[in-house]
């Protein structure tokens, strides 16, 4: 692994990070593939879209059809069809979201499985089995996020038990060419932010995640508790915002020091008819497109926009078709993919100082009708 800081500019961050199926150039943003799929993309589509990393879900994975069929299969690169880099969440995230299925203790988290029922027991060390039996490039260690808002001694006790957690992931077995990142956390405290931040950073892991923001809080909370712990972790290894994905998020995260992110929202909110314009959020369904035969997004480079008209897609929306999940699945990503790129090439040349004041005016005022 290495990971070299290109250039730095107004707390913005270039960077490379090499892994063993190839460089991540940095900022960068990680198209969601929960379940071995980025959903209703093909993975030469997200080649051409630009995507360099795609993320995989252990604890999905895990249940079904199992992180050990899938080593059996050749790996999870060569099951799903994709050969570059690939992140693997630890199913930390799911002992938020699941939390009416899961019991935790000391040793690990024990859930009750979404599909069947099935008792299924997570430790620290069940995870990263299951992640080098994955074969993902970067393995992210386990950890316990708390819900917004979440009283300070609630969010203390989560927090050191992800800092033991994160020990004991790290004095586990190494996989081969897989690195590790740590996850900070700390709930809606500076203080408790600025602990983690200090005790994972201290760690010898090779990179950092940033959990347990955009839960509920106000945006204003999620960019203080963000700076909080950019300023603290290690200058040397990329840092990783989990689960932010609005244009607006990236600007204020990349403008703090991140490096990576990932979340659903593009193709999620486009499986129900909206896409990410240069104006704001659109809903396609919206009777005012019945007759639009402009482009879904003015001067947008993707398929979907080089070939379509917004009629067309609300029309494929209003008629049940899955080629407009498809469609504005594509142009979602690409939109994100394409404006971290942007920023990417800014932060090089020494100009992200002035682009991020046209960014705010573009996306974090945009409407959203």
């Amino acid at each position: 692994m290495s990971f070299e800081l290109l250039a730095e500019d107004a707390g913005a961050r270039r960077g490379r990070l090499e892994t063993a199926h190839g460089v991540i150039e940095t900022p960068a943003f990680m198209p969601v593939g929960t379940q071995a799929t980025v959903k209703a993309v093909s993975p030469d589509e997200l080649r051409g879209l630009g995507a360099q990393v795609l993320l995989g879900n252990t604890y999905h994975l895990g249940l079904r059809p199992g992180a050990d069929r899938i080593a059996r299969l050749g790996g999870l690169h060569r099951f799903m069809g994709w050969d570059g880099p690939i992140l693997t969440d630890s199913g930390g995230y799911q002992v938020f979201s699941l939390d009416h299925l899961v019991r935790v203790t000391d040793d690990g988290a024990t859930f009750r499985s979404h599909l069947d029922g099935s008792e299924q027991r997570f430790t620290p060390e069940s995870v990263m089995a299951m992640q080098r039996e994955l074969g993902s490039d970067i393995a992210m260690a386990f950890d316990q996020p708390v819900a917004w808002p979440a009283e300070p001694a609630k969010a203390r006790a989560a927090m050191e038990q992800t800092h033991r957690w994160a020990k004991r992931c790290l004095d586990d077995e190494r996989a081969p060419g897989q690195l590790r990142f740590g996850i900070v956390q700390g709930g809606f405290n500076d203080d408790l932010r600025r602990e983690s931040a200090q005790t994972l950073g201290s760690l010898a892991f090779d990179g950092f995640g940033i959990g347990g923001l955009s839960l509920g809080e106000p945006k204003t909370l999620t960019y203080s508790m963000l700076a909080a712990q950019t300023a603290i972790l290690p200058r040397d290894r990329p840092r990783y915002l989990m689960g932010v994905g609005t244009p607006a998020d990236l600007i204020e995260a990349i403008a703090r020091g991140v490096d990576m992110f990932d979340c659903v929202l593009p193709t999620r909110i486009a499986r129900n008819g909206s896409i990410l314009t240069s104006g704001g959020r659109i809903n396609l369904r919206n009777h005012r497109f019945i007759e639009d035969w402009g482009p879904p997004d003015d001067g947008c480079d993707c398929y979907t926009c080089q070939r379509f008209t917004r009629a067309y897609l609300r029309h494929l929306f209003m008629a049940g078709e899955i080629l407009g999940h498809r469609l504005a699945s594509i142009h979602n990503l690409r939109l994100l993919v394409r404006l971290v790129g942007q920023v990417r090439e800014a932060i090089g040349d020494g100009r992200f100082g002035k682009v991020v004041t046209l960014l705010r005016d573009q996306w974090v005022h945009a409407p959203l009708p």
